[in-house]
């Protein structure tokens, strides 16, 4: 889901050009946008994937199957092509994402020069990890507790 529908409401073509994005990555990685509950490196696969891109790591985003069966550079320029759209396509700003009538050109190799994707949306790590487990709290609030006759 698209940020500007996620946090206003608003839906236009743009979010779907968001959607084609998230699915693109997670054709490439092999894995689902949800799959990284409780992750120490990124709060989703978007995270994941901007943060491998932007530490020049993108073959840590590709499927082992994929690898497997990637055998010459026509294919290894088309794998970094479609995760260069993808994150092209989740960009954080409507505004910032390609037309999807474009990304259909940029697929099909008819545009070579490609913008410098930006951050994509809800790639903030949380500020609380999940793993509560061995942690206490260690605040002075207590409870009282009202037991009727």
């Amino acid at each position: 889901m698209s940020s500007e529908y996620a946090m206003q409401g608003q839906f236009s073509e743009k979010s779907d050009v968001f959607s084609f994005g998230v699915l693109l990555l997670e054709i490439v990685s092999g894995r689902r946008n949800t799959s990284f509950y409780n992750n120490q490196y990124a709060l989703n696969l978007l995270g994941y994937a901007w943060k491998l891109w932007n530490e020049g790591d993108i073959w840590g985003l590709v499927d082992q199957v994929i690898l497997e069966l990637e055998s010459d550079s026509k294919n290894e320029r088309e794998i970094k092509r479609c995760i260069h759209v993808g994150l092209l396509c989740v960009q954080e700003y409507a505004k910032d994402r390609p037309t999807m009538s474009t990304v259909v050109s940029i697929l099909n190799s008819e545009i070579s020069n490609l913008d410098t994707p930006k951050q994509p949306a809800f790639t903030q790590t949380p500020l609380i990890t999940h793993d509560v487990e061995n942690k206490v709290s260690l605040n002075d609030v207590t409870l009282t507790s009202f037991d009727g006759r």
